[in-house]
């Protein structure tokens, strides 16, 4: 089966009885010029280790194998996980775990250590898959993935956008975030409702401690629960130890060199970076 073909693709459905299922969010890419993007995207190198996420049919499985890639391929569904290796000749460098990608232990599975990410990811879970891998210690350094066009928005929203959020902050902390190329929804089949973008992270050198680091993450979640509000009023609320008294939060705001009236969605990774400094070092000093 020629997997780029949208009627080779619908044929093998109706002769094996699969029905894709929209819940697993399973659209499977079937344009070749869109393939090709994703794979130059990657950059993948011979007897690198590659990550895949719901490989589906295996269009992606492929062009990464041709890559000379040794790929580990993550499928929740046990139809395609029991078909992708003798689909695809039942090539040395895969290994096919039938899974949830959000149930798996993490610091065991990502413990041998890969390359890249790179993966279709599926629209209902895509972006909780993303954040759990990207941001765990044993993380790729780098991941190439297909995600909705308004999630790649939020992932790269600078400070002061609409779309900026919890996500966009969180990935970069560590990674630079590129949208590559917007992808129409014709590219799938079955066509989803929404259009897709490819989108490209590289891990940078961030220098927060343990702690600080503990701080960022506890700050922003309470912060963009509420995202229009001043930041000096949603931690002076927050609950402690986020939340303190006026005089430690003015020193904290000073410290950081952050206006208080300012709010969530305006404040830089540089500010919130500042933030976590200043509250740790300031319950630090309390010994």
């Amino acid at each position: 089966m020629k997997l780029t073909s949208p009627t080779q693709v619908k044929r093998w459905c109706i002769d094996n009885g699969f029905h894709p299922n929209k819940t697993l969010g399973q659209n499977f890419l079937v344009d070749l010029n869109i393939l090709n993007i994703i794979a130059d995207a990657a950059g993948v190198s011979a007897r690198d280790r590659i990550l895949e996420i719901g490989p589906g049919l295996g269009v992606l499985t492929e062009a990464l194998l041709r890559s000379g890639a040794h790929v580990t391929a993550v499928e929740k569904d046990g139809r395609l996980a029991e078909r992708l290796a003798a689909a695809l000749g039942t090539p040395a460098g895969l290994r096919v775990i039938e899974a949830d990608a959000l149930s798996l232990n993490l610091d065991e599975f990502l413990a041998s250590g890969y390359d890249a990410c790179v993966s279709n990811l599926p629209y209902s879970a895509g972006t909780r898959i993303l954040l759990e891998l990207a941001l765990h210690p044993a993380a790729p350094s780098r991941f190439v993935v297909l995600v909705q066009s308004e999630v790649a928005e939020r992932f790269r929203a600078g400070a002061g956008s609409e779309q900026r959020g919890q996500s966009g902050v969180w990935l970069q902390l560590d990674y630079d975030v590129t949208v590559i190329r917007e992808v129409k929804a014709s590219c799938f089949w079955p066509k989803p409702e929404v259009g897709s973008a490819i989108v490209r992270l590289e891990r940078h050198g961030c220098d927060l401690s343990g702690s600080e680091r503990q701080w960022f993450f506890d700050l922003t979640r309470h912060a963009f629960m509420h995202r229009r509000k001043q930041i000096g009023t949603v931690l002076r609320k927050a609950p402690e130890p986020s939340g303190c008294g006026e005089e430690r939060l003015a020193s904290i705001f000073s410290a950081a060199g952050i206006d208080p009236r300012d709010r969530p969605e305006r404040l830089t990774g540089a500010q919130w970076q500042g933030l976590a400094r200043a509250y740790a070092g300031a319950f630090n000093a309390d010994g």
